[in-house]
């Protein structure tokens, strides 16, 4: 814990206040300029995991090496909401992103350095744990610019036209109160407490202007964004985001990732757009399901991840292939094939997504599958591959339940805060 100046504003306070008082309360205050004091503490890297920067022109949790563990939460603002009340939230929110990321309490007072007599600022479970890599990642959804055709808070005018809900796809069961929201957080670490402690207490500081809607957690990233990174296995036990985009792939992330300055929507520019997407996998009936068999519908090989028209693990799909009757090796409709670009006008996006367990049914049944997070310059880039799966053999052993999309602000500039331009 360092020592430095006041950051958060008295409402984000009195949001600390008013959650502890009330117990287990989730939602929460802010306010006010992030503390320049912030920018200059500093935390080293240790062998837990690193420390990565909460202020640059790209808000890290995008190309950062994925991390193994993700608390995910969606957010609607208060029906009483302010546009002052949305950029202190902002302001606020950015301030304890950046002291958390960092290894330290939510505020200067902490989880022990307040009065007594006071509920702490900080609720201590990340007490003497390192950053463990934390990453806090915000995103600004359809319904905070326009809402049942209501402009609250005078931004109607800067919703970039490609912020537009997603449209309904063939087998979407979506359920409401997983899908949408106001503002996400997206909050990844090595350990899974210190994401929960982010997530709990930016909630904390949004109470009285923001409240969770829905949220998820995550374990076992199912992509690499770099290439040191060992390819993950999803819960069907296949290889996952062999083909994703890395982080020293510029060229790349400039053509599918960034959005650019003649995209619209200048504040925009330098930011992304993330899309989540809660994806429940049948898993009683994969598991029934032949091995040879399971590796047609994904198109690789279950071992190795290699594609079945040969080779290693990287080797390029060969979607011409056949064998000696004349079958493609790769089948028509095996998810390799309809993901790839060629098959979608070179399309590509980021994948960041992450298992999850949330018990079991009341049939008894893993209550499980994949949080799938896609960071692109375009939700038009996720909608083509989405429709082009439309006639994937894996639509048999998966549901979509819960859905979002969100505008992702560039980063934020030391003393400034995540979203900035768009009140400039």
């Amino acid at each position: 814990m360092t020592d430095g100046s006041q950051g958060l504003s008295r409402r984000g306070l009195l949001g600390l206040l008013g959650a502890g008082a009330g117990g287990l309360v989730v939602g929460g205050v802010g306010g006010a300029a992030v503390g320049a004091s912030v920018a200059s503490a500093s935390a080293t890297a240790t062998e837990d995991g690193a420390v990565h920067p909460f202020f640059g022109d790209r808000q890290s949790g995008i190309t950062t090496p994925v991390q193994d563990h993700l608390h995910f939460a969606s957010y609607d603002m208060a029906d009483d909401a302010t546009r002052e009340d949305l950029v202190s939230l902002l302001q606020d929110w950015s301030y304890a992103a950046a002291r958390m990321t960092q290894g330290l309490d939510v505020s200067a007072s902490g989880a022990v350095g307040g009065s007594p007599q006071a509920p702490p600022d900080d609720t201590g479970e990340a007490l003497g744990l390192p950053a463990s890599s934390l990453t806090v990642t915000f995103g600004l959804g359809p319904t905070l610019f326009e809402k049942d055709g209501a402009d609250r808070f005078g931004i109607a005018a800067q919703r970039p036209a490609a912020l537009v809900d997603l449209p309904r796809f063939v087998g979407d069961g979506l359920d409401p109160m997983e899908t949408g929201g106001d503002l996400c957080i997206q909050a990844c670490a090595d350990d899974p407490q210190v994401a929960v402690h982010a997530v709990r207490n930016l909630s904390r500081i949004a109470f009285g202007r923001a409240k969770i809607r829905w949220s998820q957690l995550g374990f076992g990233r199912t992509s690499k964004t770099t290439s040191d990174q060992v390819t993950p296995r999803n819960l069907f036990g296949f290889k996952d985001g062999t083909a994703n985009i890395l982080a020293d792939d510029e060229d790349a992330l400039r053509e599918h990732v960034w959005v650019a300055e003649g995209d619209g929507a200048a504040w925009l520019a330098g930011g992304s757009y993330l899309v989540a997407r809660k994806i429940a996998m049948i898993i009683e009936q994969w598991d029934r399901q032949q091995l040879a068999e399971q590796g047609r519908i994904i198109g690789r090989d279950k071992a190795e991840g290699a594609p079945l028209s040969g080779g290693e693990e990287f080797t390029a799909l060969d979607l011409d292939k056949r064998d000696e009757s004349g079958e493609p090796l790769i089948d028509e409709a095996a998810h390799v094939r309809l993901a790839h670009p060629t098959v979608n006008g070179g399309v590509r996006i980021l994948r960041r997504g992450y298992n999850y367990v949330n018990g079991t049914s009341e049939l008894g049944r893993l209550d499980a599958g994949l949080f799938f997070l896609s960071f692109q310059r375009s939700p038009e880039q996720f909608v083509r591959l989405q429709r082009s799966l439309s006639t994937d053999l894996l639509s048999e052993y998966i549901r979509h339940v819960g859905s979002g999309v969100f505008a992702v602000p560039p980063g934020a500039a030391d003393g400034s805060y995540v979203g900035a331009g768009l009140f400039a």
